[in-house]
């Protein structure tokens, strides 16, 4: 029995360096997956929000992210004045535009 065990016991320990890697393994797959399912995705949407906001100018019709309509009257560093209704403009950060509303 006890030829037995130091057979056991040395095989393990033949297999020590590529054990500790071969741990790591299935989590360093998850990461992989977790960046192209989820990561990649939200860069690129985030990337075709800030080209839609750089593409907006006076006039243009937009949705908040608050769900408010309203048309662009003015454009300052890192807001826009929209009119909402008749006579009544709100000054919003431009990262509060969701979409520009279709005309």
């Amino acid at each position: 029995m006890e030829n037995l065990y130091a057979m056991a016991s040395g095989t393990a320990s033949g297999e020590g360096g590529l054990g500790g890697f071969s741990a790591f393994l299935p989590f360093i797959i998850i990461l992989g997956i977790f960046y192209f399912l989820i990561v990649m995705p939200q860069h690129k949407k985030d990337q075709e929000h800030k080209k839609m906001l750089e593409s907006l100018k006076r006039g243009d019709k937009i949705i908040t992210n608050g769900g408010i309509y309203g048309r662009i009257v003015d454009i300052k560093e890192n807001k826009f004045v929209i009119e909402i209704a008749k006579g009544v403009e709100i000054e919003i950060l431009k990262g509060a535009v969701g979409n520009k509303a279709k005309e």
